[in-house]
């Protein structure tokens, strides 16, 4: 189905306003880096800039696939959702160009840097790790979301 056909059943797109409130209050995601063979997926804590950036910080140790993957690569595309009830819930697909952050920059970027929250074990692995910072560019975006119950179970709904 479609997004447009799953209006009947209350799910709706996201404006841009919308979709950039959603990314200010979230925290995580999951990043697809391409592989030869499959996209490479995986989780992470992000900054936000409240424009059109997004911070990851990767705890690097000696050897990081992600990172490995990430230098490989320009594009790379980001998905964040929240999914408080089958109901209710966001979603925000992202893709962009994605690209390393010298360090001599990272003051500059204050609290676009900090997640709203990150795990305490990577917390604490960033203070004795190295660590490296990118930038995602968002260059397209999609969000939807489904805000309540569908109508044909709404019981104020005059369609019954």
């Amino acid at each position: 189905m479609t997004i447009d056909e799953l209006a009947d059943h209350g799910v709706e797109r996201m404006d841009e306003e919308t979709i950039r409130e959603f990314l200010e209050t979230q925290a995580t995601g999951v990043l697809g880096l391409p592989t030869e063979r499959l996209p490479y997926m995986v989780p992470l804590s992000y900054g936000f800039d409240g424009e059109t950036n997004l911070y990851f910080t990767y705890v690097v140790g000696n050897v990081s696939q992600k990172a490995l993957l990430t230098e490989e690569t320009a594009a790379a595309s980001f998905l964040v959702y929240s999914a408080d009830t089958e109901y209710m819930w966001s979603s925000v697909s992202l893709e962009g160009i994605i690209s390393r952050v010298p360090e001599r920059e990272w003051d500059s970027l204050g609290d676009a840097l900090e997640p709203l929250q990150r795990p305490e074990a990577l917390d604490d692995a960033s203070e004795s790790e190295e660590v490296a910072v990118y930038r995602f560019e968002i260059q397209t975006q999609t969000g939807i979301r489904h805000a309540g119950t569908p109508p044909e179970m709404d019981p104020d709904s005059s369609e019954t």
